[in-house]
C-alpha cells in the first residue's frame, strides 16, 4: 500500500521516489528520476525534473518548477511561483543539457513567492528571500536578500525573524529565545550554554 498522497490529477512518472507522508495536489508532475523525501507537500502545478532530489518535509507552492539540477535539502519553503533556472545561457536552437549548473538551496532556507534563483548557486541554511528577489551569486547561512540583483539587509533566525546583534555580535530570536553569534561576517547559532554549534 502507498504511504503517500497523489491527487487523481497528477502525473507521477515511473522510477520515482517518494517519501512516506507526502502530499501532490493537483497538476503536479513528477518526472522520471526525481527523488521526493518524506513528508513533503507539493502543490498544485508544480513539475519536479529529472535528477531533482528533495530533502524531507519540504514544502512547494503552487506554480513552481524545479529543474534538473536542482537540489532542496530537509525543510526547504518554496514560495507560489518562484524560479529555477539551469542554464546560464539559453538559446532555442542550440542543446545545452550537458551544461547545466547545479544550484542548492541548503536546510531550512525559504524562497519567497514569484524570486527567481539564477542557476550555479547555494541558498545556505535557513537564509531568507525576500518576495520577487533575483538571486545572482550565493547567499550565506541565515542571511536576509531581497531586490534585483538580490542584495543582502540582514540576518535571520532559524524561525525566520530578523536578528538584531549588540556590539558584542550577539542577538536573541524574538520568537524561540535561541542566541545567535555574528562572526567575521558569519551567523552561527549557540548552544544552551553559550558555546557555538558547528554545523558542517
Amino acid at each position: 500500500m502507498e504511504s503517500y498522497t497523489i491527487h487523481p490529477s497528477a502525473v507521477v512518472d515511473p522510477g520515482c521516489t517518494i517519501g512516506e507522508g507526502t502530499r501532490i495536489w493537483h497538476f503536479s508532475h513528477l518526472m522520471t528520476g526525481c527523488t521526493v523525501g518524506a513528508h513533503c507537500s507539493i502543490g498544485q502545478n508544480v513539475v519536479i525534473s529529472p535528477g531533482v532530489r528533495i530533502g524531507n518535509g519540504v514544502k512547494i507552492q503552487n506554480n513552481v518548477s524545479v529543474y534538473t539540477g536542482v537540489t532542496c535539502e530537509d525543510d526547504v519553503f518554496l514560495g507560489p511561483s518562484c524560479v529555477f533556472t539551469n542554464v546560464i545561457n539559453p538559446r532555442s536552437a542550440i542543446s545545452r543539457k550537458d551544461q547545466f549548473r547545479e544550484t542548492r538551496v541548503e536546510r531550512g532556507a525559504s524562497i519567497g513567492a514569484n524570486a527567481t534563483i539564477v542557476c550555479g548557486h547555494t541558498i545556505g541554511r535557513y537564509a531568507l528571500i525576500g518576495a520577487g528577489a533575483v538571486v545572482t551569486r550565493d547567499v550565506p547561512p541565515y542571511a536576509l536578500v531581497v531586490g534585483n540583483p538580490a542584495r543582502q539587509i540582514g540576518w535571520v533566525s532559524e524561525r525566520g525573524w530578523r536578528l538584531e546583534f549588540d556590539a558584542e555580535g550577539r542577538a536573541t530570536c524574538p520568537e524561540g529565545g535561541e542566541e545567535y553569534w555574528l562572526r567575521d561576517g558569519k551567523v552561527e547559532k549557540a548552544m544552551d550554554n553559550g558555546q557555538l554549534i558547528i554545523d558542517n
